[in-house]
């Protein structure tokens, strides 16, 4: 697999009279051209996290459902079959995942196989109702757009919990609205980072929904000065920092660095740990530690923990970027459901 094709600078170049030509071009999906124009495919064959998935057949029901109709946007619902209303008595509520998938901002959606087949493994396993959330990608919606979206997603949410008995049925009859948790992998980690930040400094409030925890998976974050992890990494390393450093060129707004705060959570502008509030959430960060951000991870619960903050850091040894979505069925990912099982349900 080739590597990515790198933009002399992240800002898209003037226009001129010659033709346009491809600055930035990742896994030929996403194409972004000099005259600005970006070219996107929905044939996903070409990424390394694609396929090879056995059939997940599971308890589970799920539906799309709309939840930004301005912007088109859709989630995934998933619960157990044994929640479903209409087997007599009261039913068991369940806890709530919000989910929100990785592909560095630019790629991806919760349809993919790999993303369905894990968002299927949660609901049955854990069991949660989840919820899995597209959100607009870049470079066609550079940053915040995507993180307006996942507050858009908790807005829907807080809407349903509110709407008694107009909420969905699938909600009103297994949704434990008191708790609810943000997740996601990667690109979706660092969501959930941005999500709990805006929750426990006051920006975001969400009663009567109850942000019980957060489950950052692998957070994709940035800067500009290399960690260890980086330096060391090989240069051709599918998921390494070339094919990170493309992904926030495109995500990120045009001109900003990696040490913009929407990438790195320690960058000048970022909200500092110490100053969140007590509406910050318990959070479990999962660490591979063949990750190349695996240095940025750690750091990351480190600084959590030093401003007093409730963190549980569980390292998977071996494991690399992204293996719960490049191998939602393996040995990895099994003892990962357990690992979330048991934060989310409290032992």
């Amino acid at each position: 697999m080739s590597s990515p094709t790198p933009a002399t600078s992240s800002d898209v170049p003037a226009a001129s009279s010659a033709a346009p030509h491809v600055v930035e071009d990742c896994f030929g999906v996403v194409q972004l051209l000099s005259d600005g124009t970006v070219r996107r495919s929905t044939d996903y064959s070409a990424l390394p996290l694609v396929g090879g998935v056995p059939p997940v057949d599971l308890p589970v029901e799920w539906k799309d459902v709309v939840y930004d109709a301005a912007h088109g946007l859709r989630l995934r619902m998933y619960r157990p079959t044994a929640a479903a209303g209409g087997g007599g008595g009261e039913q068991e509520k369940l806890p709530v995942i919000v989910y929100f998938h990785g592909g560095g901002f630019c790629l991806a959606s919760y349809e993919l196989i790999n993303f369905h087949a894990g968002a299927l493994r949660l609901a049955a396993e854990l069991p949660a109702v989840v919820l899995s959330a597209d959100y607009r990608l870049a470079p066609e919606h550079r940053l915040p757009a995507a993180l307006h979206d996942a507050e858009s997603a908790f807005s829907w949410l807080r809407s349903q919990a509110s709407a008694a008995g107009g909420a969905d049925p699938w909600l009103a009859e297994s949704a434990d609205f008191r708790r609810v948790f943000v997740a996601g992998d990667s690109a979706g980690g660092t969501i959930a980072h941005h999500i709990s930040v805006r929750h426990g400094s006051g920006d975001l409030p969400l009663a009567p929904l109850r942000l019980a925890g957060s489950v950052m998976l692998w957070p994709y974050f940035g800067g500009e000065e290399l960690t260890p992890a980086e330096a060391a990494a090989p240069p051709d390393e599918v998921m390494g920092v070339a094919l990170f450093g493309q992904m926030w060129r495109l995500a990120l707004p045009v001109g900003a660095t990696k040490d913009h705060p929407f990438a790195n959570p320690f960058a000048p502008g970022s909200v500092a740990f110490g100053d969140l509030g007590g509406d910050f959430p318990p959070v479990l960060v999962v660490d591979p530690d063949q990750d190349v951000l695996h240095d940025r991870v750690d750091e990351y619960a480190a600084r959590l923990r030093a401003a007093g903050k409730a963190v549980e850091l569980v390292v998977f040894e071996g494991q690399g970027h992204a293996f719960f979505i490049t191998e939602p069925c393996g040995e990895a990912s099994d003892e990962l459901i357990r690992v979330i099982r048991r934060f989310v349900h409290g032992g």
